[in-house]
């Protein structure tokens, strides 16, 4: 796939199941020109990504999902190429992670009255990285009550359910800003995942363009085709450029990697834009 990336990538250090060093040693196999690197809320990763990719000769382009809502929905946000100690944006992804680590505590709790694991099961899948309810997920299928991931989110770990806890999310539109005041390229995250209860709407987008947007990730393996048509025209509206990519979790999910990809052009306009441009 020459001249292709994949600009949506999660490693340990964040909900993946495999390295940095492991994506770009997968990038470099299936002949990707490079990868951004883009784990929840955590820059952790991307030094291990930076350098392996450039023993593969790949090109790595620095990346982060940001935990976001809009009028109480979860939307995330991707940013490019943002200088990480910008002080604004670094305190907002603190109260994030804490806030993450905190929800994920009490969820354990409440599962540990009807399932047999504690938080030393949860803490050991996380291997001390950016805890979340994927690890809680992890330690239920190693205890045998789920077969995967995607069973354990479907039922007990599911917005509905009695186990869940909200966590706190940046407000979208503030998160843009703050993304453009560190210097990073602003890309809105799978718009349109079949896992939500409708698209993101484009009043939704129009609000975000104004703040600021400069993507929108539209080819995403899970984008529901028939909810991106308002989507695709509200982003030729308001001149956002399309982007695509795999969201990659190694076994995490069934998304594989380079499955869904951008241009190399793409990835030089981020550059044009970006502070930390690699």
């Amino acid at each position: 796939m020459p001249g292709r990336y994949d600009l949506h990538t999660h490693s340990v250090y964040s909900d993946g199941t495999t390295s940095p060093a492991e994506i770009a040693a997968e990038a470099a196999a299936l002949g990707l020109a490079g990868f951004a690197l883009t784990d929840h809320d955590t820059v952790g990763g991307w030094d291990e990504a930076r350098a392996v990719a450039a023993e593969l000769g790949l090109d790595f382009l620095p990346g982060m999902e940001i935990t976001t809502r809009h009028d109480w929905r979860s939307t995330h946000l991707l940013a490019y190429g943002f200088e990480p100690s910008a002080a604004p944006l670094g305190i907002e992804l603190t109260r994030v992670r804490d806030s993450r680590l905190g929800r994920a505590r009490e969820m354990v709790d409440r599962l540990s009255a009807d399932f047999d694991i504690d938080w030393h099961a949860v803490i050991e899948q996380g291997a001390d990285r950016t805890i979340g309810r994927p690890h809680i997920a992890d330690a239920l299928v190693s205890a045998g009550y789920f077969a995967d991931r995607g069973a354990a989110f479907a039922d007990v770990l599911h917005p509905r359910s009695r186990y869940y806890v909200p966590t706190y999310a940046i407000e979208t539109v503030d998160a843009i800003r703050l993304v453009r005041e560190a210097g990073g390229v602003p890309v809105l995250a799978h718009p349109a995942a079949g896992r939500q209860s409708r698209a993101v709407d484009p009043h939704a987008v129009a609000e975000f363009a104004r703040a600021g947007l400069w993507g929108i990730e539209l080819d995403h393996p899970e984008n529901r085709a028939d909810w991106l048509p308002p989507l695709a025209e509200a982003a030729a509206r308001h001149g956002l450029v399309v982007t695509g990519a795999s969201d990659y979790h190694g076994a995490g999910k069934p998304n594989r990697l380079g499955e869904r990809s951008s241009r190399a052009e793409t990835v030089e306009a981020i550059r044009a834009l970006a502070a930390v441009p690699r």
